[in-house]
Parts: structure tokens; C-alpha cells; sequence
């Protein structure tokens, strides 16, 4: 669902920014920023590990770090690309990954990169006019999913089994838009959850999440269909800004986080964050939610904690997305531990006590 398109450019090709050591950082609650090089407004953020992250956002920016962050450097912009949103990326390595922009129809692409983002490659172009895609995520370097706006009432869901050189869109049933759902959110690529040996389930606008699942269509016992079934999510729903804008998972204890509400409201609190034990059937509302509108949840290994972050700011849950407690009051996009990007070049890593992150 488009909202928000802005930002500046960047150069054409890759060059080293100075060191900025991280001791002498200004920092936003626990969060100790870092210097981008970029005014651009940054959406996607994607930690690989071992010091590893990549990130994206407006006018082609795509940006790297091979030292946790004390450097990051500007990439090359895809050919074609100067004016496109990349709202989500997704990478394996330091020198491997694949951006996802957002836009109206064929403004809404994949690049690849296999070289640290000396070069890239045009993967994949949205071939609906009428198509606005969301989010993108891997299990492996192989299988990937996409999540698209509704084109003829449902929602776009793609897969690909080659590492992204070819997609194809489901048919499984229950992909229908319920009246309040015109579509997802582009706004931190954490609205679809591709989890290993887990359902997908994606979360959309009316407070929505999808769970796909597969069963043996009668008298074809070896061939599985694929079906949606939708849940009802208790988060801010009414209009087209309001729903589920991120979805978390806790691997341990199978717990599921959605936060989202109003991002035109962004200091309203209210219907702001859900959680679930079971899969994402059933949810219940946080009894005391973050301070206002969140775009993205994490569960934080080394706290033990989720944390979610908007554009008022970042908020902590000690007791698995019950209660909440405000971090800061910055502005902020997406989240990827220890990451976290926001508008005009925002870059933070966060530095809780006794965390331990690579």
C-alpha cells in the first residue's frame, strides 16, 4: 500500500565513507546512531550477522556495513533505479543480495547483487499494472516470497524456488480482500513472515493476517492444495493507514507479535500491538501498548525482549508483547537487530545493556 514516497539522491557508484567511531556517537535512547552518508528516507534493513547489514530506501539507495556499522558504505545504483523506493532488501553475505522497490506497477522491482553492490542485476519487474508490491523474504538462498497489494480482489503472493530468477502467484483460495483491507503496508518489508517449517502469514490494512497452509484435495491424495484462512487481529483498522504494519516471531516459545495502527495518528497508543500463542488464530491486545503507531517488531535474543519502533519513537516487551515500556522518542522506519533506519539517513544500533550482538 503506498504512503509516505520521499527522500534524496545518491551517487552512481560505490565509494568509502570515513569512519565514525562509534564510542563518540550521539545516541537516542539506547540507540547509538551512526553516520549513513544519506539523507535519503530508509525502509529496508536486513543484518546478515558477523558485522554484516545491508540497507535501502529512496532514489536507489542501498547502502552496506562489513564492520557492525563504524562504515557504511554507498552502493552503486541499480541501472534504472535513481528515482525507484526500495522499501525492502534482503541478503546473505557481504557480497550478495537481492532490493525490492515499491512503487505503482512496474515500479515495483527486484535488483540482485552478487558482487557487493559493484553491480546489479534487474531480477524481476511487476508485470500488473494495477499491482503495488509490500514485502519480500527468504527461507534460503533458493525459495523467497512476495507480498503484493490485491490485483482483481486478492492479495499477490509470489514464490520463487531459484534464488528470485522466476516468481509464481499463487492460487490457492482465501486470498480475497475484506472491504477494510485494500491492501498491506510498504513500510518496514516486516509484513510477511516466511518462516522455516512455519506457515507464512502475512498481516494487512483492517488488521488482518493470512496463514497459508496445504491440504489433499479429495481422491488426489499426492497432490497438495494450497489454502488462506484470515484472522482478525485486534489493532487500529479504520481506514485506509490503519492495521497490521509488522509481524515478529519468537521461535522458542512459538509466539507471535503484530504491531501496527494509524500512521497518521502517530502518537495515538491505542490498537497499536496484539499477540498470539498459537499460530496466529487467536490474538489478544496488548493491555499496555507501545506510546503510538509502530512499522516494525523484533524479538531481541540477547534482551529477551521484542521491541517495536515508529515514527514517535521505540518501545521494549519483557513479558512477550503484553505490556510495553517506551526506549526513546526518535523517528523511526525499520528494524532488523541490532539495526534500526528511519528518514533522512537515520542509522542506529542498538545498545542495550549485557546485549551481545555481532
Amino acid at each position: 500500500m503506498p504512503h509516505v514516497l520521499q527522500g534524496c539522491g545518491l551517487g552512481l557508484w560505490l565509494f568509502l565513507l570515513p569512519a565514525f567511531s562509534l564510542a563518540q556517537a550521539p545516541k537516542s535512547g539506547p540507540w547509538e546512531m551512526q553516520s549513513s552518508g544519506t539523507t535519503a528516507n530508509l525502509r529496508g534493513i536486513h543484518a546478515v550477522g558477523g558485522g554484516v547489514a545491508w540497507a535501502s530506501g529512496t532514489n536507489g539507495t542501498v547502502l552496506r556495513t562489513e564492520d557492525g556499522g563504524y562504515m557504511w558504505q554507498s552502493c552503486a545504483v541499480p541501472p534504472g533505479a535513481e528515482k525507484l523506493d526500495f522499501r525492502g532488501i534482503w541478503a546473505w553475505d557481504a557480497n550478495t543480495a537481492i532490493v525490492m522497490s515499491s512503487g505503482p506497477g512496474d515500479q515495483s522491482r527486484l535488483y540482485e547483487t552478487t558482487d557487493g553492490c559493484s553491480h546489479w542485476t534487474l531480477l524481476y519487474t511487476n508485470p500488473d499494472k494495477d499491482g503495488f508490491w509490500d514485502a519480500v523474504v527468504f527461507q534460503n538462498k533458493r525459495r523467497g516470497f512476495l507480498l503484493g497489494d490485491p490485483v482483481n480482489g486478492k492479495f499477490v503472493f509470489l514464490t520463487t524456488e531459484d534464488g528470485g530468477q522466476h516468481w509464481v502467484r499463487s492460487e490457492g483460495s482465501g486470498l480475497e480482500a475484506d472491504s477494510k483491507a485494500k491492501g498491506a503496508f510498504a513500510a518496514s518489508n516486516s509484513s510477511l513472515l516466511g518462516r522455516p517449517q512455519e506457515p507464512v502469514i502475512f498481516g494487512t490494512g483492517g488488521a488482518f493476517v493470512y496463514s497459508r497452509s496445504f491440504f489433499a484435495k479429495p481422491g488426489t491424495p499426492i497432490k497438495m492444495a494450497e489454502q488462506w484462512k484470515r484472522y482478525s487481529v485486534p489493532l487500529a483498522n479504520a481506514g485506509d493507514a490503519a492495521g497490521i504494519f509488522s509481524l515478529g516471531h519468537h521461535a522458542g516459545k512459538g509466539t507471535l507479535v503484530a504491531v501496527g495502527g494509524d500512521y497518521t495518528k502517530p502518537n495515538e497508543s491505542a490498537g497499536t500491538a496484539a499477540w498470539s500463542s498459537d499460530g496466529g488464530q487467536h490474538w489478544t491486545a496488548a493491555t499496555k501498548p507501545p506510546h503510538g503507531y509502530r512499522s516494525a517488531v523484533a524479538w531481541d535474543a540477547d534482551a529477551k525482549a521484542w521491541i517495536a519502533v515508529g515514527t514517535n519513537g521505540s518501545d521494549i516487551s519483557y513479558d512477550d508483547g503484553k505490556t510495553w515500556q517506551p526506549l526513546d522518542d526518535g523517528n523511526w522506519n525499520a528494524l532488523s537487530l541490532p539495526w534500526v533506519v528511519g528518514p533522512k539517513g537515520r542509522i542506529a544500533r542498538l545498545g542495550l545493556p549485557n546485549s551481545s550482538h555481532p
